[in-house]
């Protein structure tokens, strides 16, 4: 993943300008958006057989889906649902200085992921999902999503219910909405960022338009603009998601575990670094600075692997990375690393809501 140009995100005239002179190439590319949107509701024959929910963003980079999708998923477990999830799958990169970004096309078939999978294969977000979930819910990852779907269900027969890990954007994924009274849901995920300067790629952020149709908006941050109304698109629904930070542990003894307060009591604040391969490694800093740790942070390109060489490079007491990155560091043995977990949970009004669309009737069945 390119790192997200800075211009897509300020408002001073160098970076108006640039915007501007990039906006022929995003009008064509808005009305490439336009044709398959048209295309795409022409037809709904190849639809999952069952509700399917996709979590999904507007702009490029993460905005916080990943613990969205493993609270959505364990939830409706605890509910009685059978759920299973479905990614694209991201191949790693190289930590050092590479900044290509790598789908994992190569994988020919659907493939399963399981807490112990290679993420170089399947990709970091999918196996984390399997980590976190325990490996008790169904997890493919493939391409084309409508071949993981087939291949889950194939072995999994009793999955009643389906969540999409990004996929708002993939048209060989057709959908019902639910606003259009079906069944399946389209959310999209929010945080401080927003929109940035509005514009469609190249010129700006968005991978399509800001007023896009969902069923929900969910906001991974409370920092939004003062004059942005909470329901802000289209009058629908938006619902608050707060991340929580829970006890860091040792990346080679899991059985230690501290607090980020704790931390900084063990450590002088010099001696603190933070890294993060992330779609918005802000985030994650920002949450360290709000626990009152002050570290010299590191962002990397998302989905950026890792090598010994890396961090022995890096002079710090204490080293403190995210889950996502966690996987890929099994072979790394360095005691000075910690890993921060972030978890959010969903509302009783949020998940009643949910389960609401999802018992609704196939609206394709007659």
């Amino acid at each position: 993943m390119l790192t997200a140009p800075q211009f897509w995100d300020k408002q001073n005239l160098l970076s108006r300008l640039l915007s501007y002179a990039l906006w022929p190439l995003a009008l064509i590319y808005g009305w490439f958006l336009s044709l398959r949107n048209a295309a795409q509701d022409l037809n709904f024959a190849k639809a999952a057989p069952v509700p399917l929910i996709i979590v999904g963003n507007l702009r490029v980079g993460g905005t916080g889906k990943t613990p969205i999708v493993i609270a959505l998923a364990l939830q409706l477990k605890s509910l009685g649902w059978h759920p299973a999830i479905i990614s694209r799958g991201y191949i790693s990169i190289d930590g050092k200085k590479k900044s290509s970004h790598h789908h994992a096309t190569t994988l020919r078939e659907a493939t399963e992921v399981t807490p112990h999978s290679d993420p170089n294969i399947v990709g970091d977000e999918p196996v984390l999902i399997a980590q976190k979930t325990h490996g008790t819910i169904p997890l493919w990852v493939q391409a084309k999503r409508c071949k993981s779907i087939a291949a889950l269900l194939q072995k999994n027969p009793q999955v009643n219910v389906i969540i999409s890990d990004d996929g708002l954007q993939h048209f060989g994924l057709p959908r019902w909405p639910a606003r259009e009274g079906g069944r399946d849901l389209e959310l999209v995920v929010r945080d401080s960022r927003g929109e940035g300067n509005g514009f469609l790629l190249p010129a700006g952020p968005l991978r399509e338009p800001a007023q896009r149709e969902r069923d929900a908006t969910l906001m991974t941050s409370v920092e939004i603009d003062g004059g942005t109304d909470p329901n802000y698109f289209l009058e629908q629904r938006a619902f608050y998601l707060f991340p929580e930070i829970g006890l860091a542990y040792s990346l080679n003894d899991h059985s230690l575990q501290y607090s980020l307060a704790e931390i900084g009591q063990m450590f002088a604040a010099p001696a603190i670094v933070a890294v993060a391969a992330l779609g918005n490694p802000s985030r994650f800093f920002s949450c360290l600075r709000e626990h009152g740790l002050k570290p010299r942070c590191i962002a990397l390109p998302d989905h950026s692997s890792y090598s010994s060489d890396f961090f022995a490079a890096i002079k710090a007491e204490c080293i403190l990375i995210t889950e996502k990155d966690a996987v890929k560091c099994r072979h790394i043995v360095d005691e000075r690393i910690w890993v921060v977990p972030m978890k959010v949970t969903l509302s009783t009004d949020f998940m009643n809501w949910v389960t609401s669309i999802i018992t609704r009737p196939d609206p394709r069945q007659k």
